[in-house]
């Protein structure tokens, strides 16, 4: 009998020990610092595939078009994508790219198709609140269904904030297309530099993107003078204007992006 009280009791004592760690363990949980996280300006025009840092369960959906006129049609490019981060500081994307080519020439006809697939990733490696610093690396695979052939591009990020107002991005790395019908492997790299000022107490910012494409036939510069305009807590959209300034590209273009928070 005392045995069977002496177990009962142990057995209470040990139910209320399991029932005060397991509070004691879902409050830590609860209370658990986030990882770090800076606030960076991002380009709008060659966006990341993530925020730098990004935390578990962050997602992400985009929609942008690209308007272009030239001599002989008026070129339009639409893009939808879809970015989340299945653990902290990794940012998974994908991508896809369409394009509308409405002739200007008589007789010409216009044309409509799917463009390319993009599927990314991007790890920030490096986060540093004491200095204002993300580092990071990522791949992006692409195909493309016009050309008939796929891209190799991994890349490298560095960005860096100054008096929390002022931001700077440098995005950089090779893309290596591989042509099917020719078997031929192309190389060109790529050097994407940002700078913006985001306006104090909101979520609007204003700057200039730079993207450049070296290849052997030279180098391609366009300017992308941009603002974005933070509509509320989710939802954003921003517009860039595209100066080319060396290269083949003549023509001036205009891109806007709309940006949901899920």
């Amino acid at each position: 009998m005392e045995n069977n009280k002496l177990t009962s009791r142990c057995l209470r004592a040990c139910l209320f020990i399991c029932a005060i760690t397991c509070s004691i363990v879902a409050l830590a949980q609860e209370n658990k610092s986030l990882p770090d996280k800076v606030h960076h300006a991002e380009p709008l025009y060659n966006d990341l595939v993530r925020d730098l840092g990004a935390r578990k369960g962050e997602k992400e959906f985009n929609v942008g078009a690209d308007i272009k006129r030239t001599h002989s049609a008026d070129e339009f490019g639409y893009l939808m994508e879809y970015e989340f981060a299945p653990i902290d500081r990794l940012g998974l994307e994908a991508e896809t790219d369409f394009a509308y080519s409405k002739s200007r020439i008589a007789n010409e006809s216009s044309s409509n198709q799917l463009e390319r697939l993009r599927l990314s990733s991007q790890y920030s490696f490096y986060v540093s609140k004491k200095h204002a610093t993300t580092l990071a690396v990522g791949y992006t695979q692409i195909f493309n269904f016009v050309d008939g052939g796929t891209a190799f591009n991994p890349f490298f990020i560095a960005a860096k904030n100054w008096n929390s107002n002022w931001h700077a991005l440098v995005y950089t790395g090779p893309e290596l297309a591989y042509h099917y019908a020719s078997s031929r492997m192309d190389m060109m790299w790529q050097v994407n530099t940002s700078f913006h000022y985001t306006i104090p107490q909101t979520d609007h910012f204003i700057g200039i993107e730079v993207n450049q494409e070296i290849s052997s036939e030279g180098i391609e510069t366009v300017l992308h003078p941009q603002v974005k305009l933070g509509l509320s807590n989710r939802l954003a959209i921003g517009m860039a204007v595209g100066l080319p300034i060396s290269g083949h590209e003549k023509a001036l273009s205009s891109f806007w992006r709309l940006i949901y928070q899920l």
